[in-house]
């Protein structure tokens, strides 16, 4: 019996941790299609074609974490807007950089 309660207790806790970073994942994707599909559709990149979304674009242009996604959010280079802290919070920009990570 204490073998029962203790496994349901396990599903039980993987369940909150998957419905959690699912959460997490959608609040990147949403944001995401919020302030950056408009010139990142489906990870391309409308402005500049050689610095898309997609893993060996990104790559290329040295910029593979999370962090290094979030370095030119907030300071990119010409073409891009700016999005500083008061236009996407620390943990929005996490987000969509998960997302980025995850999806492209």
């Amino acid at each position: 019996m204490k073998k029962m309660l203790l496994a349901l207790g396990v599903i039980a806790t993987i369940s909150v941790i998957a419905s959690g970073a699912c959460a997490e994942n959608n609040a990147g994707e949403k944001k995401f299609k919020e302030l950056c599909a408009v010139c990142h559709p489906d990870g391309g990149n409308i402005i500049n074609p050689n610095k898309t979304l997609h893993k060996k674009d990104r790559e290329a242009n040295k910029v593979k974490t999370a962090a290094d996604i979030i370095k030119v959010m907030r300071n990119p280079g010409p073409g891009m807007n700016p999005f500083d802290k008061k236009a996407v919070s620390d943990k929005d920009a996490k987000a969509i950089a998960e997302y980025v990570l995850k999806t492209f």
